[in-house]
């Protein structure tokens, strides 16, 4: 089953604009039907053991007779969640985790091969797989990150790695954007992540993990994450490759505090040791070109450039694609927190 939410129209109240209106898609990818007694997702998500019954009977019907459906050529698809209650980030990529390190000189932590790298980031405003990305600075340093992540129902707190995975009920793509200028000076302060994580961008559909079929197995989703940048491809790591699996990161998130529905965690980036398939952001090609000629040629995003990440499966894509556009921030896009 995929899932999409839209940006309603007409007069709306503050919250029916910032939670859209849930769709169930249609196997055509193009149509997809609203469900009256489900709104948003973050409402189905609370209520999942009710709603996903409810949620599969439209999809049903839909793939038999498209009853009820909406094209959605003329609509604005936002993240399939477009605000919730937290979305927290891992590094299960470890190649990543040290090249990054290494870009900043700094050494990656004793026990980074056991315990799971996380923080928390930006959820109140979540972007759509075509929203523009607003750049303050074009000094910030701006990178996309492309990788996977997962919605989780009600977790308990002191959950372990194997039960955790019953918990995850959708599958996400992401671009978590990273402001790399602003990231030594945060991590130095000893407070982490902060200014240099804006609003995360998200593809067009969610997904339940029966919809990957058996590339989602152990934890992982067993797929190429490929990213075109400024209309040429420019990595297509493995996501299989992930040292922790998501059964490690949620576990780790809820060690000492329960996880509410709707809680997104994401993968970290895309990342593989074999140079050959590229990589998921800038600083990872910065840093190869630094260690391979002792400069980093590379500049990082500025107006005008495009980033689109997508995943396949049997020569479709999984989550529909992320496709954006750097711009220069508006007076009205700061004012939304867009």
């Amino acid at each position: 089953m995929k899932l999409a939410t839209i940006a309603p129209r007409g007069a709306l109240t503050p919250s029916e604009r910032r939670d859209g209106r849930l769709l169930v898609m249609a196997p055509d990818d193009r149509t997809g039907a609203p469900v009256p007694e489900w709104p948003t997702l973050l409402g189905a998500l609370d209520n999942w053991a009710t709603a996903e019954p409810h949620l599969r009977e439209v999809a049903a019907r839909l793939a038999r007779d498209g009853t009820g459906a909406v094209d959605l050529a003329s609509e604005r698809l936002m993240a399939p969640l477009p605000r919730t209650w937290a979305w927290l980030d891992g590094s299960a990529f470890l190649h990543h985790v040290l090249l990054v390190r290494r870009a900043r000189n700094a050494e990656p932590p004793e026990d980074l091969w056991t315990v799971p790298l996380m923080y928390q980031g930006v959820s109140d405003t979540l972007l759509g797989p075509r929203d523009d990305l607003p750049l303050l600075d074009e000094g910030h340093g701006m990178d996309f990150e492309a990788e996977i992540g997962v919605i989780v129902n009600d977790v308990p707190a002191g959950v372990s790695s194997g039960e955790a995975l019953s918990h995850v009920k959708l599958l996400v793509l992401m671009n978590d954007v990273s402001l790399r200028n602003l990231i030594p000076r945060e991590l130095a302060a000893g407070f982490g992540f902060f200014q240099s994580k804006p609003a995360s961008s998200f593809g067009p559909f969610a997904v339940t993990p029966d919809e990957a079929g058996d590339a989602w197995r152990d934890g992982r989703l067993h797929l190429e994450m490929r990213t075109t940048y400024n209309g040429a491809l420019f990595g297509y790591p493995h996501a299989g490759a992930m040292h922790f699996s998501f059964g490690d990161l949620i576990a780790h998130a809820a060690r000492t505090r329960a996880l509410s529905a709707g809680t997104i965690l994401g993968s970290g980036t895309v990342s593989s040791d074999d140079p050959a398939v590229g990589s998921s952001c800038l600083v990872e090609r910065r840093m190869i070109e630094q260690i391979e000629t002792g400069e980093m040629t590379t500049p990082f995003m500025k107006p005008g450039d495009t980033v689109a990440i997508e995943m396949l499966r049997d020569g479709r894509s999984l989550f529909g694609k992320i496709d954006q556009r750097v711009v220069i921030a508006t007076a009205a896009a700061r004012a939304a927190g867009r």
